[in-house]
């Protein structure tokens, strides 16, 4: 391993203080770069700077012939990127050769969701969970699960949200959203429910003034990724999909409002997205919804009456 890219992975552990399976990531990315480039170079020694766009696009043209996927040549990309941004905002770069280089055409693509069923094992055993040991971990839990369904909120939005920014009676919540843009969204019954049961325990360990609704043991705000650990491991055990992560209970929210016939602009409020098309890459929805509407409403698929009659 190159000094550089030693002390670029040492920044990315400390100052962004990324997690240690995203900074193997960039290790393994950067380390195939260099064996790469010094076979391209043919030497063992080289510098940086030497290495120019079409170094990189090289770099990448062999990723593919080795029959790696797009969205794996893609990250090798945003890995590289990555790293000559820091060496040329460090000074040890002139100019940054990554910067214009494209990378493969990527299909928009959503992580799994989970299906109803999956949905209702999944509340009704952290339901019975919060019921029955009423601790700080438990009724949290459920709480974080209800806004992230029921609310389709984000991980930062969920871990941002005070405990003024939820309205009970009226059953909505204040959210600030990507941009710092504020929306209003509706609260679940259930969500209202669970947040009841968990401000008990949150009220025996709070910190004076601390204003978050989540908080840990030490009375202190929850950080996203204690958030996510929590969320991920109880998903780990209901959702069958592969790809399912905590962002999905917000794919699976918006999901099954369009498959309930929900109107595309009112799910996109609710999202809090600015585009529309963002909200769109949701409406692939299921093949059954698909199969409803079109015998709903195409003349040649309505099945004909068994008497014969028109």
């Amino acid at each position: 391993m190159t000094p550089q890219v030693a002390r670029f992975l040492a920044h990315l552990e400390g100052a962004r203080n990324l997690s240690p399976h995203t900074v193997a990531a960039y290790r393994r990315d950067l380390l195939d770069l260099e064996d790469f480039t010094r076979i391209y170079l043919g030497r063992d020694e080289f510098r940086w700077g030497e290495l120019t766009r079409g170094v990189i696009r090289a770099f990448l043209g062999e990723a593919v012939r080795r029959g790696l996927a797009p969205r794996t040549v893609a990250r090798k990309l945003s890995s590289v990127r990555a790293l000559f941004r820091h060496l040329h905002r460090t000074g040890e770069i002139t100019s940054d050769p990554a910067r214009h280089v494209r990378g493969p055409k990527l299909d928009r693509t959503l992580p799994g969701h989970l299906r109803a069923e999956e949905i209702t094992a999944l509340f009704r055993w952290a339901e019975t969970r919060a019921e029955q040991d009423n601790g700080l971990p438990e009724t949290r839990l459920l709480v974080a699960l209800e806004l992230l369904y029921g609310s389709g909120l984000r991980l930062s939005e969920v871990a941002s949200l005070d405990v003024r920014s939820l309205d009970l009676d009226r059953g909505q919540l204040r959210v600030l959203g990507k941009g710092r843009k504020e929306r209003i969204v509706p609260l679940t019954t259930a969500a209202a429910k669970a947040v009841r049961r968990y401000l008990p325990r949150r009220r025996e360990v709070v910190e004076p003034g601390c204003p978050a609704l989540l908080v840990g043991r030490h009375g202190r705000r929850l950080s996203n990724r204690h958030i996510q650990r929590s969320v991920r491991t109880v998903l780990a055990e209901f959702a069958d999909a592969a790809d399912v992560s905590v962002h999905s209970l917000r794919h699976s929210f918006a999901t099954h409002l369009l498959d309930a016939g929900a109107d595309l602009m009112a799910v996109k409020e609710l999202l809090g997205h600015v585009s529309l098309g963002t909200t769109r890459i949701y409406a692939h929805t299921s093949k059954e919804r698909l199969r409803r509407v079109y015998r709903g409403a195409h003349p040649r698929a309505r099945r004909p009456r068994r008497d014969g009659a028109d």
